[in-house]
């Protein structure tokens, strides 16, 4: 591509490089420079523009763009995502639904070392998203690039991008009470809840309160429906012998992992009742702010499991308190 200032007399056919006021008028950068153009340029007293032309070999930048964006999404409704139409070399890629947005981070990683010129921008991997969330962003930032660079970042960059669906529908809740403990911070986990539920196009199955004891939760788990089982108990969980974990167990159920390396949400636990999971939610959870129960509750509302090594990994940005989305600090001045 040649970048440079041209006389007019020969930037037919050139790329106006930046956007132009003259004589009451504008021309935006980006126009294709065509006669009539240049003739009310000559009329404005302008005798040169800077501009950008395309050589042999070059594809444009709009072109450009929905090719790559193409690449990463050759199927857009089984990727769970939609391709806006391409625009000063830039293509939107927004989720068509709730989910989990799918990065092939070495894949992406390739595709930006390939030319500065061409981009891809996405959230990070695993990010919960709701239908019209940006999940990527692809970005010519020249006007045009050479197409074996494109082609290379296309190629390696194949299928890189997707939306993971929610796959269950329904959960229960059941909430344990101990004496002297408010009514509201029931209703208060309750709401909670059934927002995070409704984030991720799931209902709330049932919801019931019961005795801190290991026997009336058990019962409890035994009889709850839906796909999955919460619970969030009056008293917090601080072993994995404690009685949440132990109800769990006493219904036929496994415990798999007690305790999170992420800030609020450490003493969650989680495991299966038959093919159902359960998570025991830390008190945290009875806000809506953003807590380590929102990543597990989100993964498994997926169809992923979660190994040991997926709830470690989660202590790399797994400190909470004072991110944006938790906009009171905790910590004293």
């Amino acid at each position: 591509m040649i970048f440079a200032e041209m006389p007019l007399d020969q930037a037919e056919g050139a790329i106006l490089a930046h956007s132009v006021l003259e004589g009451g008028g504008r021309f935006r950068k980006g126009l294709v420079l065509e006669p009539s153009h240049l003739a009310a340029l000559r009329d404005a007293g302008l005798t040169h523009v800077t501009a950008a032309r395309l050589e042999p070999g070059d594809v444009g930048e709009d072109a450009a763009a929905d090719r790559l964006a193409r690449a990463l999404v050759p199927g857009p409704e089984a990727a769970g995502l939609v391709l806006s139409t391409a625009f000063t070399g830039r293509v939107n890629l927004n989720a068509t639904g709730p989910g989990l947005a799918e990065v092939d981070v070495a894949a992406v990683h390739a595709l930006n070392r390939v030319d500065p010129a061409i981009t891809l921008a996405t959230l990070p991997p695993l990010t919960r998203v709701e239908r019209g969330l940006l999940v990527g962003t692809v970005k010519i930032i020249t006007y045009g690039v050479p197409e074996p660079a494109l082609a290379r970042a296309c190629d390696l960059a194949r299928a890189a991008l997707r939306i993971r669906p929610v796959v269950l529908r329904e959960a229960s809740l059941i909430v344990t009470e101990v004496p002297g403990l408010p009514d509201k911070l029931a209703e208060k986990a309750r709401a909670a809840v059934e927002g995070r539920l409704r984030a991720l196009g799931m209902g709330l199955a049932a919801y019931r309160k019961v005795a801190h004891r290991e026997a009336d939760l058990a019962a409890a788990l035994a009889e709850a429906p839906g796909d999955m089982i919460l619970i969030l108990t009056g008293s917090a969980t601080s072993d994995t012998m404690d009685t949440a974990p132990q109800a769990l167990r006493h219904a036929g159920g496994q415990v798999a992992r007690f305790g999170m390396p992420v800030d609020p949400g450490n003493l969650l636990f989680h495991g299966t009742l038959g093919q159902r999971p359960v998570v025991g939610l830390p008190g945290c959870a009875r806000s809506p702010a953003l807590n380590g129960a929102d990543w597990v509750l989100e993964r498994l509302a997926c169809g992923l499991t979660l190994s040991d090594d997926d709830i470690a990994a989660m202590g790399v940005g797994g400190l909470l308190k004072e991110i944006p989305l938790r906009p009171q600090p905790r910590e004293g001045k």
